[in-house]
């Protein structure tokens, strides 16, 4: 059995193919909330693994156990997980918690469309801000448009990526929905995108992405199971049986501090497949011995898991080193004292104030506290008009 490796995530505006690309690549359709089928938009963060083959018979990369192109078996090579984001403007919270988990990105951009549209430019103020070196640009929809058409579109994408992160990325052409190309950027994602070096015997540091109970209503108390966490381990190791806690918790009454949760593992699974030992890489399930309730409806998200006495005490006040972004769609003026912004910090989300600002160093009061690591990156978004946008990215020092 082969753990995903690490984690891909897709960025790109709203309807870019991004949920349609994941199912050509993975067979899942990650839409599968509600709201999201009956907005046709992703709203939270979609989970899929990817398996990538090699028929040595045709010399083609496939997703599948069976070769489409020649019948053939071909061999798995790689497993990669993949992390589909909103691209929505008002759901760019989402996808900056989501760089957190992220090794590499494809960057979707619809051949149909001017480029940039608004939310394409957003999301590549994240990929400047958080360094991720892995990307490849995909261009979405060639169905839709003609030769001319793609390649006037090809030289628009190549304009708007000078000077960028993902200046000198690749640009793989391909029509998702006819499983065009594919092939291609199955290929170019195993060549080029090579996980992360990872210390096993670090520290075991993961980070909940999503929290669910797995109970159907009216279930037997005798059958009841564990809450579920899910995340991405980022460092060190997790087995069945070990013991856990969870960072910052659950207020024990209203208006109280969280206070760290301590279970034990009892399952993890990996999509379908049941891990004994989970590694860093890819995007884990993790069955406990927690009460359902306390993790229904991602109520433990941004939450940070760790060996019992190991993980730092969770902080309501965080100092950030940080630069603004330099904007061209709308003022970003210097930060204010006592400026309520939104902080997202590994997984986490929340709001805060700025309390102090010196020497390119803002202090943050939180208004519910947070575990964060010095070193971390933390993305800053500010209220202009009804909305919150990407405004500085930082460290904690």
């Amino acid at each position: 059995m082969m753990q995903a490796d690490m984690n891909i995530g897709m960025l790109g505006h709203v309807d870019h193919g991004k949920t349609t690309l994941t199912k050509a690549l993975t067979g899942k359709w990650t839409d599968t909330h509600s709201e999201e089928i009956k907005r046709g938009i992703s709203i939270r963060l979609g989970y899929a693994d990817a398996y990538i083959y090699h028929c040595q018979k045709c010399d083609k990369f496939v997703s599948e156990a069976k070769c489409p192109k020649c019948g053939g078996k071909p061999k798995l090579v790689r497993k990669i997980s993949i992390v589909d984001a909103p691209g929505h403007e008002t759901l760019m919270t989402t996808v900056i918690a989501a760089t957190s988990i992220l090794d590499g990105v494809l960057f979707l951009i619809a051949a149909n469309e001017p480029c940039p549209q608004p939310q394409t430019t957003e999301h590549l103020l994240v990929l400047n801000a958080t360094g991720i070196k892995n990307i490849i640009v995909v261009q979405t929809k060639i169905d839709l448009v003609t030769r001319e058409k793609a390649l006037e579109n090809y030289k628009q994408i190549k304009q708007f990526l000078k000077g960028t992160a993902a200046e000198n990325a690749p640009i793989i052409p391909v029509s998702a929905n006819y499983n065009l190309n594919i092939d291609m950027l199955l290929k170019t994602i195993n060549d080029g995108m090579k996980p992360p070096v990872r210390d096993e015997n670090a520290q075991l540091r993961m980070y909940v992405s999503r929290s669910f109970d797995v109970n159907r209503p009216g279930a037997e108390i005798t059958s009841l199971k564990g809450g579920v966490l899910g995340g991405s381990i980022v460092q060190g190791s997790l087995k069945s049986g070990d013991e856990i806690e969870i960072s910052p918790g659950v207020a024990r009454k209203e208006g109280a501090k969280p206070v760290p949760i301590v279970c034990k593992v009892q399952s993890m699974m990996e999509e379908t497949e049941k891990l004994d030992v989970a590694h860093a890489g890819g995007l884990v399930a993790v069955g406990t011995t927690l009460d359902p309730a306390l993790t229904k409806s991602d109520a433990l998200v941004g939450s940070v898991i760790g060996r019992k006495g190991e993980v730092p005490e969770p902080v309501d006040v965080v100092k950030v080193k940080y630069t603004l972004l330099k904007r061209t769609d709308v003022d970003n003026a210097p930060l204010r004292e006592n400026e309520p912004v939104v902080v997202n910090v590994h997984t986490a989300t929340g709001v805060g104030f700025v309390t102090e600002l010196a020497k390119g160093i803002a202090t943050i009061t939180l208004k519910k506290p947070t575990v964060a690591y010095k070193g971390m990156h933390v993305a800053l978004s500010r209220k202009s008009g009804q909305r919150w946008r990407l405004s500085a990215w930082g460290t904690v020092v």
